[in-house]
């Protein structure tokens, strides 16, 4: 009986750091697009206000986004890994 208390707070562990990274990575999508937000597009687009330009921003958004999101979510299990080692 002793193991499914074991298994009950790894899940239970797996689940909180499903929803910290789920929120980071709403936060850096959000955050990039709020930085996108003051950079010149209609310097470099056609049409700046059609809906080709609107979806480069918003798939933009979301790759920066992931790129910072996953540095800081990596950088967090390699941190919270050190408190293991010692």
């Amino acid at each position: 009986m002793a193991d499914t208390g074991k298994w009950n707070e790894a899940a239970k562990y797996a689940s909180m750091m499903n929803m910290v990274d789920i929120a980071v990575y709403i936060m850096c999508i959000g955050l990039s697009w709020w930085a996108l937000q003051a950079f010149r597009f209609d310097v470099l687009l056609k049409r700046p206000k059609a809906a080709q330009a609107i979806m480069l921003q918003i798939l933009l958004s979301i790759a920066l986004g992931h790129l910072v999101a996953s540095f800081f979510i990596q950088y967090l299990g390699l941190s919270m890994g050190f408190g293991k080692m010692f």
